[in-house]
C-alpha cells in the first residue's frame, strides 16, 4: 500500500478488484450478447461523432485537436485525417461524440463519450484487434459505471450543489486505455489513482450556462484518459487504493457515497446492458416526446402547419424551456422539448441540420414551439427519473396533438426505441448510423464503414479502419 495515514484502518480491496477485473478480462468469457451491445454502442458513438462534420462544433474540436497534437503521429482525427498524437485524437473524438448529444445515456451520465473514443484511438495506435476493442470498452463499462455509481447524488440531493456527470467521466476514458495499453493490476491502481487526480469537483455550472462548453468537457477527460494510463505505465511510487478507506475519493465527492458499488455484481451482472442508446440527437429525457412525435406523425399524417397545440404530459422540470427570442445555444435547445418538437415536425430526419446556429432563432421554429405546453400533471424530475431508470423503469409520456381543424390525437409511451426493456435491433443500429454518418462518408465508404463495424470482431488491426472516420 506504501504509506497511509491511519493505514491500519484500511478493510477494503475495492481498487484492486476492480484493476484485476480489468487486466483479466478476456473476450472468450464475455457472453455473446454483451458483446454485440459493446459493437452497436460503439457504432452508435462513431456515427455521432461522425454526424457533426461542419459544424462549428466539429471545427473547433478538429482545429483544437491539431493544435495540442504535437508529437508522434500515433492516430487520426475523427471527421479530418490528419494523424496526431493519442490524447489530442483522443480530445477531439471525445468532443464530437457528444457534441449532438446523440450517444448513449446511463443514470450516470455519457460513458460512450469517454470509453469508445479513447478505445479505437488507442487500438488504433497500438494495431490492436476488434476483439480486443470490445474487450476494453466492456472493461470500461462494467468497471466506470459502477465508480459512477457510488457518488450518484442521494434521493433528497440538493440541485445547488452541482451533478458532475463529466467528473467520473475519466474513468470511462482511462481504463480502455489502461487495459489496451497492457497495464499490471498495480499500475491500473495507480491510473485509477490519476483519475481521482484528474476528475473535477462536480459543479452545476453547466445547468446554469445551458453553454456548449459542456461537450468539450468530454473531450477533455477523454485526452485526460489517455494521459492518465501513459503516466501510470511509467510508473509511480506509493499511489494505490484511491477507492479504499479511510480516505478515499467517494469521500470528497458526495455526502452520501454507497461503496458497496464499486464491486456490486462485477462479473456477474453487466450495466453495458442497461445502458439506454438515444434513437434522436437529443437530452435523454426528451427521446419519448421526440419517439411519440415521430410515431403521431406517420400514423394520423400530422404535418406541422397542421398543429394548434402540442401537449406533454407529465412535463419535465427544466426541459420546457422557451424563449419567443430564441435559444442561446446548441446544448440549450438539445435540452428543450418544445425545440425538438417543433425542429422535428419542420424537419423530420435527425442530424446536424437541426442544429445549425440560425435554426437557434428561426421564426417558423419558435412560432411552433411555441405552441408546445406543459400538461396538468406534477412534473417529472430528472433526480427522480433517474433512480427509476437504476431500476429499469423510464418516464411514461402523453403526447396530445390538436390540430388546426379541430382534431385531437393522443399516445403514450414510455420505453421508446434504444431503451434497454426496447432495444433497436442490428439492422436499426446500422441504418442509424447511416444517417448519422452520412454528414462525412460518401455512399461507397458509408456501407463500407457499415460493415466494417458490424463485423468489428473479425478485424485484426483497427487502423485499418481509419479512413471509414472522414
Amino acid at each position: 500500500m506504501g504509506f497511509r495515514l491511519n493505514a491500519d484502518r484500511i478493510t477494503t480491496q475495492y481498487t484492486k478488484t476492480l484493476a484485476d477485473f480489468a487486466v483479466g478480462l478476456k473476450y472468450e468469457d464475455i457472453p455473446a450478447d454483451v458483446r454485440e451491445r459493446a459493437k452497436y454502442i460503439a457504432m452508435q458513438t462513431i456515427g455521432a461523432a461522425l454526424a457533426t462534420k461542419g459544424t462549428p462544433i466539429q471545427q473547433r474540436a478538429v482545429a483544437l485537436g491539431k493544435t495540442i497534437g504535437s508529437g508522434e503521429p500515433q492516430a487520426t482525427l475523427w471527421t479530418d485525417g490528419s494523424k496526431v498524437s493519442m490524447a489530442a485524437a483522443a480530445f477531439t473524438a471525445g468532443t464530437l461524440s457528444d457534441a449532438l448529444d446523440w450517444e448513449d445515456c446511463s443514470w450516470t451520465g455519457h460513458p460512450a463519450a469517454g470509453i469508445v473514443p479513447t478505445a479505437f484511438i488507442v487500438c488504433e495506435a497500438l494495431k490492436k484487434s476488434g476483439k480486443d476493442f470490445i474487450t476494453a470498452i466492456l472493461a470500461a463499462y462494467e468497471t466506470s459505471q459502477r465508480i459512477a455509481m457510488v457518488v450518484q447524488p442521494p434521493a433528497e440531493w440538493n440541485t445547488i450543489n452541482g451533478w458532475g456527470l463529466t467528473s467520473w467521466q475519466i474513468f470511462a476514458a482511462l481504463v480502455p486505455a489502461a487495459k489496451l495499453m497492457g497495464l499490471t493490476s498495480e499500475q491500473f491502481e495507480q491510473a485509477f489513482g490519476f483519475g481521482c487526480l484528474a476528475c473535477p469537483v462536480p459543479s452545476n455550472l453547466h445547468h446554469i450556462t445551458m453553454s456548449d462548453a459542456y461537450h468539450f468537457e468530454h473531450g477533455f477527460r477523454a485526452n485526460d484518459g489517455i494521459l492518465c494510463a501513459q503516466t501510470a505505465l511509467m510508473g509511480v511510487d506509493n499511489y494505490t487504493g484511491c477507492f479504499d478507506d479511510t480516505y478515499s475519493w467517494d469521500y470528497h465527492m458526495t455526502s452520501d457515497p454507497q461503496p458497496n458499488w464499486y464491486t456490486k455484481e462485477l462479473g456477474s451482472k453487466w450495466l453495458t446492458k442497461e445502458t439506454l442508446l438515444k434513437h434522436w440527437p437529443a437530452n435523454m429525457w426528451i427521446q419519448t416526446p421526440l419517439e411519440l412525435a415521430d410515431m403521431m406523425r406517420h400514423k394520423y399524417q400530422i404535418q406541422a402547419e397542421d398543429i394548434q397545440e402540442i401537449v406533454i404530459d407529465p412535463p419535465t422540470f427544466a426541459r420546457m424551456f422557451y424563449d419567443s427570442k430564441g435559444y442561446t445555444s446548441l446544448v440549450q435547445a438539445q435540452f428543450s422539448i418544445p425545440f425538438m418538437l417543433a425542429t422535428y415536425f419542420l424537419n423530420p430526419r435527425p442530424g446536424k441540420e437541426w442544429f445549425e446556429r440560425r435554426l437557434l432563432t428561426d421564426p417558423a421554429i419558435l412560432t411552433l414551439a411555441a405552441r408546445v405546453h406543459p400538461g396538468p400533471s406534477e412534473p417529472h424530475y430528472m433526480h427522480l427519473n433517474f433512480k427509476d431508470f437504476q431500476n429499469g423503469k423510464f418516464p411514461t409520456k402523453t403526447l396530445t396533438i390538436r390540430t388546426k381543424d379541430g382534431h385531437v390525437y393522443t399516445e403514450t409511451m414510455s420505453c421508446h426505441p434504444g431503451h434497454p426493456h426496447n432495444m433497436m435491433t442490428g439492422e436499426e443500429f446500422c441504418d442509424r448510423f447511416r444517417i448519422q454518418a452520412s454528414a462525412t462518408l460518401d455512399a461507397d465508404k458509408l456501407e463500407r464503414a457499415v460493415n466494417a463495424l458490424n463485423h468489428i470482431e473479425a478485424c485484426e488491426d483497427i487502423s485499418t479502419l481509419s479512413t471509414y472516420l472522414y
